[in-house]
């Protein structure tokens, strides 16, 4: 369940997606298969071979990619989240979802 991300943030995020960016969205979640995650980072492209390029940089796998609907993205969390982020100079969503890289997935 996704709560915590406006319509607005979603919609510019599948645009940006749909452009062949590097995009992301992050909101609160709740899944009862990761108990110690209370959000997660959706990092999607629509040019399969810049997000497998750009995963495998994070050590991410290609066959992670989840190819829901029209936007594959690759769906971080926990450590690996706060990590990327920062590595990505996305202190906007850490400071926004009070992230600090101690989650357990």
């Amino acid at each position: 369940m996704a709560f915590g991300v406006k319509r607005q943030e979603v919609a510019e995020w599948k645009e940006a997606v749909s452009r062949g960016e590097i995009a992301f969205l992050t909101h609160y979640w709740l899944d009862d298969r990761f108990p110690g995650c209370r959000t997660v980072t959706k990092a999607g492209c629509t040019d399969l071979a810049k997000l497998e390029a750009w995963g495998r940089q994070y050590g991410l796998r290609p066959e992670w990619i989840d190819h829901k609907e029209r936007y594959p993205h690759f769906d971080l969390f926990a450590e690996r989240e706060y990590e990327i982020l920062k590595k990505e100079g996305r202190e906007d969503l850490i400071s926004r979802f009070r992230l600090t890289g101690t989650q357990k997935a």
